[in-house]
């Protein structure tokens, strides 16, 4: 076979090849992870805040640890209402704390899913799931990323995967819901956050200051339609 007979062919193999796709390579998995807590690196990818950054004296910690079914992250701390005197801060309430993901490397892209499950063992405590994205709601001259937040509420000292359609999610500006009708873009995630307060909630959730702890296993996005 000459030289251009065989570049030929080549070419021809490789168009057919790329011509008979298989459709499973065109629709991403019904599942993706977004952090799994099975592993001390993962505490590499989170920072915690609290009500003490403004003169508050509530705290926070997060571990990776084996509760005996393998290793999860533990979020935990005390919920205080005290404020320390003489702040510079004027903080009109404390009690709240949150961890919240060092930001992606670019973004993510969910745009294929359609809902954020968490597996979780709670305490008691409604907590809050809030989707970081890319400044599009807020004034371009603020710094903030726009923020989508929804309740994280299952029953006590169980393991439970609880499931949250991202249309669940409300646009929040500084833990209060924007009164808009807006769609967040979910091509365009930057981070994460779990955060709980000693107030609000769910009817029935234990609210007021105090211990708090969340057992997390992981937090994955679905495709469920």
């Amino acid at each position: 076979m000459s030289r251009f007979r065989s570049l030929w062919q080549a070419s021809l193999n490789a168009t057919r090849k790329a011509l008979t796709w298989n459709v499973e390579n065109w629709i991403p998995p019904s599942e993706r992870y977004i952090f799994n807590f099975n592993s001390k690196e993962e505490l590499k990818k989170w920072h915690l805040y609290s009500d003490s950054e403004y003169g508050g004296m509530s705290s926070a910690s997060l571990e990776i640890m084996d509760a005996g079914n393998g290793l999860s992250g533990i979020f935990s701390g005390n919920l205080s209402l005290d404020l320390i005197e003489g702040s510079k801060w004027n903080i009109r309430r404390g009690g709240f704390c949150g961890m919240r993901s060092k930001k992606f490397d670019g973004f993510i892209d969910l745009e294929s899913y359609d809902t954020i499950a968490l597996k979780v063992k709670g305490d008691g405590r409604c907590y809050i799931s809030t989707i970081y994205t890319e400044n599009w709601v807020n004034s371009p001259a603020q710094q903030e990323d726009n923020s989508w937040q929804a309740f994280v509420f299952v029953p006590k000292d169980n393991w439970y995967i609880t499931k949250i359609p991202l249309a669940h999610y409300l646009p929040t500006w500084r833990g209060n819901v924007i009164d808009a009708e807006i769609e967040m873009n979910p091509s365009r995630i930057v981070g994460m956050s779990l955060s709980v307060n000693s107030g609000g909630g769910v009817p029935g959730a234990t609210t007021g200051p105090g211990d708090f702890k969340l057992e997390i296993d992981w937090i994955k996005a679905l495709r469920t339609q």
